[in-house]
């Protein structure tokens, strides 16, 4: 009785000293309620979580505290508080956005993800935040939104909108792997990535991580370079609308609407976005485009243990192209001269567009089971549809006295050509009968394509310091890729003799206009395809594993994956038979394996070592030979070894990353197209296949990244990467004409002497420097240095078949480039407001090449540019853009 009654005092001691903190936590910028944020009693496991409008109970055993409050994509904040009777009301908590935490950046999906925070063991990392990305709106390509980021290069490689493309420590973009949400993004094929597909990506990027090199991931996926992972936004607890306008150099003009409802008391929440776009061009003449962007997101959390998550995006576009151009041609004609287009009956017209459309759909369901586990998982599915116009057929004259294409004489010479009497009636018919003239059209490569996949993660945290996840991931692709006609250029039809499954040929009278949505509904029959009609099957299937031991001061992970890919090939042109038309399947297993340490020196330092082995297995376009259904025997497994280390250092107002890395890619094969005067020497370059095999590359270097706070208000970031990259074998390679597949032999059988030259296209020597000061509340400034260095010509093996040559890899002239931007908030009444933004890019109007696909020695007589021979190909930079925009919040 005794001991009940002393605890029954105790607890009536604990009620009547427990007092009670009230108060409301909003949105510093809108003043809304934040519903679900954490309150908790600093140093205590005290806490409890806002209601509905944003309100908050509290009871503290002390009279005196500091109370945290948190919420997801916003500042912590710490308030301290001193209750002198038995209540306390704080009034209106305001929390201030913080768009640099990816960590509460990511909401439903995350164990999917594959974000670094998602791990004790750190990488080489940078994330770009929704910060960042606002700075680099309006025209600017999404790729120039990773320029701060070391040892990553964005250059225009197709000249118009959408064509950048990014390279992560001297590696291609189907060497680098791209996640959207946790789900695969690169090509099946060929593991390419075009741009132009996801021109909305900006808009709907909440923020953008980097991981060089091995990366975090724990997909079986293509990360040679690094892994680069866009996390949209999902489920939104907040609500928001906006419009905005933005304008750009060269006409360019993009109009946005946004709305988010926020979430309602049953845990549902949905956010919508559409904008629309159009330009005449950022730098090329003749590269006009336009495209929308839709985005529509669905949430719902019943409760602590699930949250759920639909989500549909897509960018319609169409753009013309400016593809590399002869130097000697922009000497003559001015650098924003582009080859591709001219004028048809007075009205401009270019024979090289791109227009496409890639629906992409994913679910996401997260489900907490406990307080040690949780099983995320997403289903995935997208539909595209579009391609690439391009020439067809041959006319010699096709140039005007100013180089443009004279379309009124094409019409005019295919007017001309002989009629062909097709049952009873006479019809002008064109042919591809090289080197005949037999006529010029217009032709689309089309590239059609469904995808669907679920990749699903199992998390437990076996105590403290120790935890393990295992997972799967299936993908299944199927392509159709064929070509159409687009404009017959005043002929009635199109003779293909080379499909096998029509004996004797036909005339293609039909023809396909583009359009933005055109190509998503309309695809053309069998019997109106043209020059080529293949099509493929690639399933994959993986598991995956990580264990990852973490104390106070260290931590430890190892990781693993394993996948089988099967592959089937369908060719209907090239063969007569329908059994010769499906290939044998190959089925190709496949693995990674990651470990790591890292150790905690203080709360200030910190060091890591990586290391991992890929044996990955060969793109779909390598395992059949000359783009047929012929297995190419030496399109093995590819061989790849990381190892990376790392210092991070963290202090009050700076911090820093230093990484050091070494990668070797071996046993590579790889199958594209060049266009060259091989053979004739006649001045005019044909296409043809090129196959290359035991390509050898070897990359190392070092990377340093910073941020420096000295003041409030003031920002300082910086980079330097230093590398190295090499070409540290000799591949052997065989050429075929791209037409009839036959092999050209005195380009066959031989071995190309690169061992030694450098891997071009991307700077080996990177340097940066940027800041951000914010003046005032509401008006902030910044301005970013870039320097490139040691950046080569693209190689091509082809001119390094003689063991005697002298040729190397030509070296670029290093340039740097300035960017400046301000943004202004001005505050209206309750929640609205307006938002100024403005930038200036390539500020001092810098004259550079970002890229050369040839390595031609200047001869005499040659005119060169900054030591540039004029007969090699390659982009120049963009001449100086600017931007403006404005939005309206409500």
């Amino acid at each position: 009785m005794r001991t009940l009654f002393l605890g029954l005092f105790l607890m009536f001691g604990l009620v009547l000293s427990a007092q009670t903190i009230t108060g409301t936590v909003v949105d510093s910028k809108m003043n809304a309620p934040l519903p679900g944020a954490n309150v908790i009693v600093k140093g205590t496991t005290t806490g409890t979580t806002t209601d509905f409008d944003g309100n908050f109970t509290i009871n503290v055993k002390e009279s005196q505290g500091t109370l945290v409050f948190s919420y997801v994509g916003f500042e912590k904040k710490q308030v301290k508080f001193n209750v002198t009777g038995s209540s306390l009301d704080l009034g209106s908590v305001s929390l201030n956005e913080d768009a640099e935490s990816l960590d509460e950046i990511v909401i439903v999906g995350k164990g999917i993800i594959d974000v670094a925070t998602g791990r004790q063991t750190p990488v080489a990392v940078s994330t770009v935040t929704s910060k960042d990305i606002t700075k680099v709106a309006g025209n600017a390509e999404f790729p120039q939104l990773l320029r701060s980021v070391p040892s990553v290069y964005s250059n225009s490689q197709g000249g118009g909108y959408g064509d950048s493309e990014i390279r992560v420590r001297g590696f291609d973009q189907s060497n680098t792997a791209f996640l959207l949400n946790g789900q695969p993004i690169n090509g099946m094929e060929d593991g390419k990535m075009y741009w132009s597909n996801w021109q909305g990506v900006k808009d709907i990027a909440s923020a953008v991580q980097v991981q060089r090199g091995l990366g975090a991931s724990k997909l079986a996926i293509s990360s040679v370079g690094g892994t680069i992972n866009i996390v949209t936004q999902t489920y939104n607890s907040m609500q928001r609308s906006y419009v905005q306008q933005e304008v750009a150099n060269n006409n360019y003009t993009k109009s946005t609407a946004y709305h988010s409802t926020g979430a309602n008391e049953n845990g549902w929440s949905s956010t919508y976005m559409l904008s629309y776009w159009q330009g005449d061009g950022n730098f090329y003449d003749g590269t006009e485009g336009e495209g929308t962007t839709y985005f529509f997101s669905v949430g719902y959390k019943p409760s602590d243990e699930h949250a759920f998550n639909f989500l549909l995006t897509g960018a319609p576009q169409m753009h013309d192209q400016a593809y590399q151009g002869n130097i000697g041609y922009a000497l003559d004609y001015g650098r924003r001269y582009n080859e591709n287009w001219g004028t048809l009956n007075g009205e401009y017209y270019n024979e090289r567009t791109n227009f496409y459309h890639k629906p992409v759909t994913n679910f996401n369901w997260d489900w907490n089971i406990s307080d040690k586990s949780d099983l995320s998982t997403v289903v995935y599915a997208s539909f595209g549809r579009g391609g690439g116009t391009g020439p067809l057929g041959r006319y010699n004259d096709k140039f005007n006295a100013n180089r443009q294409i004279d379309f009124d004489a094409i019409y005019a010479h295919n007017r001309g050509l002989a009629p062909t009497n097709i049952g009873g009636q006479d019809y002008i018919v064109g042919m591809d009968d090289y080197p005949n003239e037999m006529g010029y059209i217009t032709r689309a490569s089309m590239n059609n394509h469904f995808w669907t996949g679920i990749v699903s993660n199992f998390n437990h945290e076996v105590n403290d310091e120790l935890e393990f996840n295992v997972g799967f991931d299936y993908r299944y692709y199927h392509g159709d890729h064929y070509r159409q006609v687009v404009n017959k250029l005043g002929l009635d039809g199109w003779y293909e003799g080379g499909n096998g499954s029509i004996p004797g040929g036909q005339v293609v009278f039909d023809s396909n206009d583009i359009s933005l949505f055109g190509p998503t509904f309309n695809t053309v029959r069998s019997d109106q395809q043209i020059d080529y009609s293949n099509s493929e099957d690639i399933s994959y299937i993986g598991g995956f594993g990580q264990v990852e031991y973490a104390t106070d001061k260290f931590s430890a992970f190892l990781q693993g994956s394993v996948s089988n890919q099967n592959h089937t090939r369908y060719d209907y042109f090239a063969y007569t038979l329908p059994e010769n038309q499906e290939s044998e399947s190959i089925e190709n297993l496949g693995y990674n394996l990651k470990a790591g340490l890292n150790y905690i020196i203080n709360d200030n330092h910190n060091v890591f070592v990586n290391a991992g082995f890929y044996s990955r297995q060969p793109f779909h376009d390598n395992i059949y030979k000359r783009y047929s259904n012929d297995i190419n025997p030496l399109a093995e497994n590819e061989d790849i070894t990381g190892i990376e280390v790392g210092y991070g250092l963290s202090l009050e107002k700076f911090s820093m990353n230093l990484n050091a890395y070494w990668t070797k890619w071996a046993n590579r094969t790889d199958t594209g197209t060049i266009r060259a005067d091989l053979v004739g020497n006649d001045g005019i370059d044909e296409e043809y296949i090129t196959n290359f095999t035991q390509i050898e590359q070897t990359h190392y270097g070092a990377e340093l990244d910073f941020v420096y706070k000295p003041i409030d208000g003031l920002t300082i970031k910086g980079l330097a990467a230093i590398g190295n990259w090499e070409y540290s074998d000799n591949p052997l390679q065989d050429v075929y004409d791209s037409n009839s597949l036959e092999i050209i032999p005195s380009l066959s059988g031989t071995e190309s002497y690169v061992d030694g030259e450098k891997i071009g296209n991307a700077p080996q020597t990177t340097f940066s420097l940027g800041a951000n000061y914010r003046i005032t509340r509401n008006l902030s400034v910044d301005a970013d240095w870039y320097y490139y260095a040691d950046l080569f010509a693209d190689l091509d093996p082809l001119e390094f078949t003689d063991p005697n040559g002298d040729n190397t890899i030509i070296e670029l002239p290093s340039y740097d480039l300035v960017r400046i931007g301000a943004s202004y908030e001005l505050e209206l009444e309750g929640k609205k407001s307006l938002e100024f933004r403005g930038s200036i890019d390539n500020l001092f109007n810098e004259v550079y090449l970002t890229s050369l696909s040839s390595n031609k020695a200047v001869e005499a007589g040659d005119r060169t540019f900054k030591g540039i021979s004029e007969t090699n190909r390659g982009y120049f930079g963009f001449d100086r853009q600017w931007s403006l925009s404005v939005k309206f919040n409500f």
